[in-house]
Formats: structure tokens, sequence, C-alpha cells
């Protein structure tokens, strides 16, 4: 009996010593995995502070002219983020070249920056969504020109819906300008920068496109696009001096995203398209993939930790709010439009 005791207590100390040395090890493996997410996270930490807050404090005012050139040109430059990229653009003492479809708003947004800003500015006349036709005149216009900045804006997005109830030509218009366009526009302006060695093309992607959003499939695949596109040029030609900018944003307040009535309502989470821009050219040089403002850097890191299914069904119930919206929208403009005043 004392003997069956004995290996009875033997086995259960040896047992305790195991699970002691089980405990030590995934100890010593949490503490691991801690540290690891704090480095983690204070690296984040300072990139996000290099990134957005360090260029914004009031130092010495950047010369972006002698950083990339005497010219930038900023395609869909009429409305939205393009028109207040451009304007900040000015601000700096960057002469603009303005390509978009308005003729009429082309000539008043170049006067409003020449009064504004004292600078030089042109204008090319384009509709994107034409295709490959548009290009050869582009490149005729800008010859002679020292573009130093190629701001790749112009992009298109309907409202929420589902992909078959979509035309084939609204499809191909939507690869033309979202997908054809930053390629066509970098193949034009990409060879002068190489030449000179230095440079920047800012192509404007999407903070949503880590996911793929359904009911807007096609314009979130453009920009997933975008962002594929630029780092990989990024790759290609950082040794040859040229900067490539993958710029993210999340909503802006501009009309390309307004599916309510009323004035643009901006917020700490939705900036005005002045007030993103003149974050997003404070991070020229400094980051080749960013949201361009904090507050969005912010939401994006919450969008990865969202599993791509629970994302999908969230935004699917979103998008489909959205569609009903404008619908909504649409239905209240006509009413008004048939009731004699």
């Amino acid at each position: 009996m004392a003997a069956a005791v004995d290996s009875v207590n033997f086995l259960v100390a040896e047992i305790s010593k195991s699970v002691e040395t089980y405990q030590e090890a995934l100890t010593i493996l949490g503490a691991y995995f801690v540290c690891q997410k704090a480095v983690k996270t204070l690296v984040h930490f300072c990139e996000v502070t290099r990134v957005h807050f360090l260029p914004r404090l009031p130092l010495r005012k950047r010369d972006l002219v002698a950083e990339f050139g005497k010219w930038a040109v900023v395609t869909g430059s009429t409305d939205g983020i393009g028109k207040a990229y451009a304007q900040e653009l000015a601000s700096h003492g960057v002469n603009i070249i303005l390509i978009s479809r308005s003729q009429d708003k082309l000539r008043r947004v170049a006067k409003d920056i020449e009064t504004n800003f004292k600078v030089l500015t042109k204008i090319i006349q384009a509709d994107f969504s034409q295709g490959s036709d548009i290009y050869p005149d582009i490149e005729r216009q800008l010859q002679g020109l020292q573009v130093g900045i190629l701001v790749n804006n112009v992009g298109a997005m309907d409202i929420p819906q589902y992909f078959l109830n979509m035309k084939s030509d609204r499809l191909w218009q939507l690869i033309n300008i979202n997908i054809g366009a930053a390629t066509l526009m970098t193949k034009i302006i990409l060879p002068q920068m190489v030449d000179r060695k230095r440079g920047v093309v800012v192509n404007i992607s999407a903070a949503a496109s880590i996911h793929p959003n359904p009911q807007l499939a096609v314009y979130h695949a453009c920009k997933s696009y975008m962002d594929f596109f630029t780092r990989a040029l990024q790759y290609e030609y950082k040794s040859k001096g040229v900067i490539f900018q993958s710029l993210m944003p999340s909503y802006v307040a501009t009309k390309m995203t307004d599916f309510k009535d009323g004035p643009h309502q901006s917020s700490l989470m939705i900036p005005s398209a002045c007030l993103y821009a003149r974050h997003a050219v404070s991070t020229l040089g400094r980051s080749t993939q960013t949201t361009g403002y904090w507050p969005h850097t912010l939401l994006m890191w919450f969008m990865y930790q969202i599993p791509e299914n629970l994302w999908m069904w969230s935004v699917s119930i979103i998008n489909s709010a959205l569609r009903r919206q404008v619908m909504n929208k649409r239905r209240r403009r006509a009413s008004r439009v048939q009731t004699p005043s």
C-alpha cells in the first residue's frame, strides 16, 4: 500500500513539474507577444507622428518647386479633392496644369488659382471616360513643361448597386476613368521625371479598398488596382529618384461622396476637401502609402481588424441604405421640378 501511495505521489510531483514548466513557457511566450505588440504599437505611433504631425509644425515652409519641379499636373481638378489639392500646391508656389472635362469649370478654377496664389496655370480639356484617343493631344499640350508633380486624382463612382444592374458602357467608363487615366498619364509624364531624377506621382486610391465592397465592386476594385500599381512602380523607380505615393483617403466631404440633400457636412472623420488636401500635401515625399489624414489612418487600422466576411456583410447593409437615400433624393428632386412654383 505504501509503495502504491509513493508511486501516486511521485506521479503527481512529476505532473506538477511538467505543469510548472509549461506555465513558465507560456509566461515567456505571452511576455514575448506582449512586447512584440508594444513595440509594433510604438513604431506605428512614431510613424504616424513622423508622417502626419511633424510636417505640420510651424517651421520653414517647404519649397516644393526645389524638391520636385516647377509644374504640377492635377487630373479631375475642378471639384473636390482635385481642386483643393491643386490650390494647396499653388499655395507652395507650384504652377498648375488643370485637366478635366468642363472647359467652363477649368477656366474658373484657373482664374481663381492665378488670382489667389500668383502662379501660372494651364488648362487642358479632356474627358477621361472616352478611352485612349485623348492621350496624344494631352501629351502634345504638355511638351516643354517641367512637370515635377503628377496627381492622378480623376475618379468616378456610381451609387451602390448590384453588378448586373450596371450597363456595359458605364463599366468601360469607370475603368477608363479610374484605371486608364492614371496608367496612361503616368506613362506620359514619368520619362521626364526619370531623366531629371526627381519627381513625385500621387495616385488616389481609397482606404476602404483593403477589402472587397459589395455593390461598389468595380469602383473599389479599381482603387485596389491604383494601390498595387503605385506600390509596384515605387519599387521599380525609387532608384531613379522618382517617388510614387498611394494616397488612400476615407470619406471626404465632396459631391462624389454626398448621397443626401443639403450642403456637404464635414467633421473630424469626414473632412472638407481643403482640410484633407492640406494634410495630404504635407505627406509628399514622407510616405509612399498613406491615407493623407491622421484620423483616416486610425480608421484604416480599425478596418484592417475586421474579418472580411463581417466587413462585406456590414457594407452591404450600409450600401443598400445609401442606395435608398439616393433614390429618395432623386424622387424629391423630380417632385420639385414637376410641382409648379
